[in-house]
């Protein structure tokens, strides 16, 4: 069966445009939260096939949305690395053990002994497709290796990105060895996603913004663009999305490339712009500012100019950063909804 989400992102004519939201299985969701308590901590609920897939599942049946993503982390791959991973309350991702030297990235494991110890994601992907309704898509995702460096160099999440960026400055060679060491086992993960049944993957970088416009094509870009090669080399029946989130400045310079079918837009990259730029060249994702969804008539002003902007462009509707835990589950539903119909061309 033909799916509308995969024929999308190839820019296949469709009846309208597909829709769905980045961390859809979430808090916002009573079912999910449900869910979460039965589990025991997050990555309990991560590395429990079971119940990642009754997650995952959730915002298809009561959001009806035209994809699902893969419940999980991005950090899971630091974690199989060998990092000693934590979720703190009121203070998110927490590694104790965070990477500095040459000799705390040598005690990590490689891409080869990493992928085969996420076999609990692999299993949460075949029971998703299982159930999955035959008309509805598979994403699975990973974070872009400079996002996860991020985390593994400062240990937790950063609002400035103080050590990363001296190492990038200072020991370039070190923290490119962290990025390649990284890209490597993201794309081992990404393939053996893959092969376990998802039909579409997604980079998320983040923290793409982080780094001034001249350094993110060497410190980031580039890698996501091997990832994405490699993939599409292996897999071309499968579509790579890139979401790197802030680089409207790198947009304006016009040096986006690489073998990959869609760009995520974020809210703060005007969609005009990623038209005008990239438009010809890939399908765009996104790009509603996440916090309309309080509103209903916020959303369907945003709603009605991208259906007006993209008529005659490649577009899936999406956020321009993930939904947030307090939004009202039927202001979600009135976003999807909305997509569908004010796209339709049937």
């Amino acid at each position: 069966m033909s799916k509308i989400f995969i024929d999308a992102c190839f820019g296949r004519p469709t009846p309208y445009t597909p829709v769905w939201m980045m961390r859809q299985a979430g808090r916002y969701l009573a079912e999910y939260r449900a869910v979460r308590e039965k589990a025991g901590t997050f990555l309990d609920l991560c590395r429990n096939p079971e119940l990642a897939a009754e997650v995952t599942l959730q915002p298809v049946e009561i959001v009806g949305v035209d994809a699902a993503i893969l419940f999980s982390d991005i950090l899971v791959i630091p974690l199989e690395m060998g990092m000693n991973l934590s979720f703190v309350a009121g203070e998110g991702p927490v590694f104790s053990d965070p990477i500095r030297s040459r000799e705390d990235l040598e005690r990590l494991r490689s891409a080869e002994e990493t992928a085969p110890r996420l076999e609990y994601v692999y299993e949460t992907i075949r029971l998703v497709k299982e159930r999955l309704p035959e008309d509805k898509a598979f994403i699975g995702f990973a974070g872009a290796p400079w996002t996860l460096a991020t985390y593994m160099i400062e240990g937790q999440g950063s609002k400035t990105y103080t050590l990363s960026k001296k190492m990038l400055y200072t020991d370039p060679e070190l923290l490119h060895a962290i990025l390649r060491k990284t890209t490597e086992a993201v794309k081992l993960y990404l393939a053996r996603q893959i092969e376990a049944g998802v039909e579409a993957v997604q980079i998320f970088d983040s923290w793409a913004a982080a780094i001034e416009p001249a350094k993110y094509d060497e410190f980031s870009w580039k890698y996501m663009v091997e990832i994405a090669e490699y993939l599409k080399e292996r897999y071309p029946h499968v579509p790579v999305i890139l979401f790197p989130k802030g680089i409207a400045a790198f947009i304006e310079r016009g040096w986006v490339y690489g073998n990959f079918d869609v760009f995520g837009v974020d809210w703060g990259t005007p969609m005009a712009l990623a038209k005008e730029k990239l438009g010809d060249r890939y399908v765009l994702q996104g790009n509603m500012e996440p916090t309309r969804l309080y509103s209903k008539e916020a959303t369907q002003e945003c709603v009605a100019a991208l259906a007006n902007l993209m008529k005659e462009g490649r577009h899936i509707f999406n956020l321009g950063h993930g939904i947030l835990p307090d939004v009202p589950v039927e202001n979600a539903r009135h976003f999807v909804r909305l997509a569908q119909e004010l796209s339709r061309r049937d």
